[in-house]
C-alpha cells in the first residue's frame, strides 16, 4: 500500500471551542439563566477560556482519562462548558436525562460509575432522593455561583464557579487518541434498563462535519442557532459542537421551556435555526394563535422525535414562513441519520407530489448508509412502497453498548438495527412507516401507525394522536386510534371522530386500515425524551376491543 503524505492529527472535541475562539471569538453565547431567569452572555472567546479553566479544575481534583463524569442540567453556558472541560481531557461526560424514572436515573448514573455529577439547581431535590442509592460519586459541583448556593444535606458540594476561579486558563488541551470515549448517552427505551451509547472522539466530530452540511442542518456564521432540545438528548443533536465549529451565534434557553420564555427569546436574540421535538411547536402554535404573534427573525427549524404532521409543515411554511426540516436518527447514530432537504428533482415535482416526498423522515445525510431487509432477509426495491426493517452503518454509528449490554448487536457486514420499519423511495427519501414493536398486525396484513396517526393529527382540532395494536378476537390486532383534542374543541368529541373517519382517513388508506374506534382523553403518557409513550397505551386499552364487543 502506498500512504498518503498527510499528518496524522487526531480529531478531537476540543478543537470546535479552540476553533470558534480564534476565529469567531467575538459571537455570542446568550443563555437564560437558573438562578433568576435573566439573561447571560458572552462570547466563545470567555467560553473556551473558562471551559480550559473547568479542565485544569477537573485534573486538579483527580479526574482520570477514561473515567466519567455526569451532568444533570439544562441548555445553559456552564453546561456547555462541560461539553469541552470534561471531554477534552479525555474524561467522559455523562449527560444525565433528569426526566426519567427515579429507578432509572440511579441504574444508570450506578452503571456509568459517574464519579463527580454537575447538577442545576432545579435538580437539586431530585439529586437528595437518589443520594442515599448512588454508589459511585464523590462530589457533587453545583452549577451556580457563591451568592445562589442551595441549603441541603447533600454532602461533598463544590460551588462551580469557586471552582473555577481556583484555576486560571494557562491550559493547552492534550493531544490523545482519537478512538478514546467522549460521552455517554443512555437510550430511553421503553423496555428493561436504559442501554449506553459510549461515542467517540473521532464519531462525535466526524457526525458534527456531517450534521452542519449543506444536505443536512446547512448552518453558517450567520445563523443563530437555539437549540430546545436538552443537551442531555443525544447531545442537543451535536449543536453545542455544530455552532462553535460554524461560528454561529448560540442561544440556549435554560429551564423555562414556555411558549412564553421561547417565544421571547426567538424576537429578542433574533433565532434564525431552531430544534426540537413536535411538542414544543404543538405549544407555541397554541400560545402565537392565542396571543396573535408571529416569529418572524426564525427562518428554518428541524424537527425529530416523531413524525412531523403535514399540517405543522405547512402551518410553519405558510403562516410563520418557516422551513422545517425533518430529521430521524435515534441516540445509537449520534443522533442524525437522514434530514428532509430538497434536492432538483424534487423541486420540479407538482406542488402536491413535492409535498408528499418532504413530509417523509428524508435523504440519508452523507456518512450514513441503510438498507432495507424483507421478512425473508432478502434487500427490498427502493420504490417507496416495499416496507422493511431498516440497518444503518457508519463512522458514527454504534457498534455495541457500554460494558457490553446486549452483546453482539451487528450483523455480519457491521450493519445496526434500527427497530424501524420503513421504505425508500427512487428519490432517496427514507419514510419511517413504524417501530418494529409499534407495527399493527391485523388478519395477517401488516397496517402502519405512524401513517394513520399523521392523518388524524391534520384534523384542525386534534393535538395529538396515537394508534396502538389492541387485541381483537376475529383478527388478532386491529387498529385503536387514541385523541388528545385542542383547547378549544371541548364537547365536540362525536363531530370530530366523524370528520376524522370519513374526511381525514377515507380514500387516503385501505379500508381495512381504519380504525375500529376512536378514544379521547386529556393527555398522552410520555417518555423522557417528549415521545408518546405507546407501551403505557398498549397496556391501558389491551382489552378494549373485547370489552366493546361484550
Amino acid at each position: 500500500m502506498l500512504k498518503g503524505r498527510i499528518q496524522n492529527k487526531p480529531l478531537l472535541i476540543a478543537e470546535f471551542i479552540k476553533f470558534a475562539s480564534e476565529h469567531y471569538g467575538s459571537r455570542e453565547i446568550v443563555s437564560r439563566i437558573i438562578e433568576d431567569g435573566s439573561i447571560h452572555r458572552y462570547t466563545y472567546r470567555e467560553a473556551h477560556r473558562r471551559s480550559k479553566q473547568l479542565a485544569k479544575a477537573l485534573l486538579g481534583l483527580g479526574i482520570k482519562p477514561g473515567e466519567r463524569v455526569a451532568t444533570m442540567a439544562w441548555n445553559t453556558f456552564r453546561h456547555f462548558e462541560c461539553f469541552y472541560g470534561i471531554s477534552g481531557i479525555e474524561a467522559v461526560l455523562h449527560t444525565v436525562n433528569p426526566r426519567l424514572f427515579e429507578e432509572q436515573i440511579i441504574y444508570i448514573m450506578n452503571h456509568a460509575e459517574d464519579r463527580f455529577v454537575f447538577v442545576d439547581l432545579t435538580f437539586i431535590p431530585l439529586l437528595e432522593t437518589l443520594w442515599e442509592k448512588l454508589e459511585t460519586v464523590e462530589k457533587i459541583i453545583v452549577m451556580t455561583d457563591r451568592d445562589h448556593m442551595p441549603e441541603t444535606a447533600l454532602p461533598n458540594l463544590v460551588c462551580y464557579e469557586d471552582l473555577l476561579a481556583g484555576y486560571d486558563d494557562d491550559f493547552e488541551w492534550p493531544l490523545f487518541d482519537e478512538w478514546a470515549a467522549s460521552s455517554l448517552c443512555y437510550t430511553s427505551g421503553t423496555t428493561g434498563n436504559p442501554k449506553g451509547v459510549l461515542y467517540a472522539h473521532r464519531s462525535t466530530y466526524l457526525h458534527a462535519l456531517g450534521a452542519a452540511q449543506l444536505g443536512a442542518f446547512g448552518i453558517s456564521a450567520f445563523e443563530n442557532v437555539m437549540p430546545i432540545a436538552p443537551m442531555y438528548h443525544a447531545n442537543a443533536w451535536a449543536f453545542p459542537y455544530i455552532a462553535p465549529m460554524c461560528g454561529a451565534k448560540f442561544t440556549l434557553p435554560g429551564a423555562d421551556m414556555s411558549s412564553p420564555a421561547l417565544h421571547q427569546l426567538i424576537e429578542s436574540e433574533k433565532v434564525t435555526f431552531a430544534a426540537a421535538v413536535p411538542t414544543v411547536w404543538t405549544q407555541l402554535f397554541d400560545y402565537l394563535e392565542q396571543s396573535g404573534l408571529k416569529v418572524e427573525p426564525l427562518k428554518r427549524t428541524v424537527i425529530a422525535g416523531s413524525a412531523v404532521p403535514r399540517s405543522m409543515m405547512q402551518t410553519f411554511k405558510e403562516k410563520y414562513g418557516v422551513q422545517v426540516l425533518q430529521l430521524w436518527g435515534m441516540t445509537e447514530m449520534s443522533p442524525v441519520g437522514t434530514c428532509s432537504n430538497s434536492t432538483p428533482e424534487v423541486e420540479a415535482l407538482p406542488d402536491e407530489e413535492r409535498a408528499s416526498v418532504l413530509e417523509k423522515q428524508g435523504r440519508l445525510v452523507f456518512g450514513v448508509e441503510a438498507k432495507i431487509i424483507g421478512p425473508d432477509g432478502e434487500l427490498l426495491p427502493h420504490d417507496g412502497i416495499a416496507f422493511g426493517d431498516l440497518w444503518v452503518r457508519g463512522p458514527w454509528i454504534a457498534n455495541g453498548y457500554f460494558k457490553d449490554e446486549s452483546g453482539q448487536i451487528l450483523d455480519d457486514e457491521g450493519w445496526f438495527p434500527t427497530g424501524d420499519v420503513a421504505t425508500m423511495d427512487p428519490y432517496g427519501y427514507i419514510k419511517i412507516t413504524d417501530r418494529t414493536k409499534d407495527v399493527i398486525k391485523s388478519g395477517g396484513e401488516w397496517i402502519s401507525s405512524i401513517e394513520l396517526e399523521s392523518l388524524a393529527v391534520a384534523h384542525p382540532k386534534v393535538s395529538e394522536a396515537a394508534v396502538v395494536g389492541v387485541y381483537h378476537n376475529k383478527w388478532e390486532e386491529r387498529p385503536l386510534l387514541i385523541v388528545v383534542l385542542a383547547n378549544d374543541a371541548e364537547g365536540l368529541e362525536n363531530e370530530i371522530k366523524k370528520d376524522i373517519l370519513e374526511t381525514c382517513l377515507v380514500g387516503k388508506v385501505a379500508k381495512w386500515w381504519l380504525p375500529d374506534d376512536i378514544v379521547f382523553r386529556d393527555a398522552m403518557p410520555m417518555t423522557a425524551t417528549g415521545k408518546i409513550r405507546k407501551l403505557t397505551l398498549r397496556e391501558e386499552y389491551k382489552d378494549y376491543l373485547a370489552k366493546s364487543s361484550e
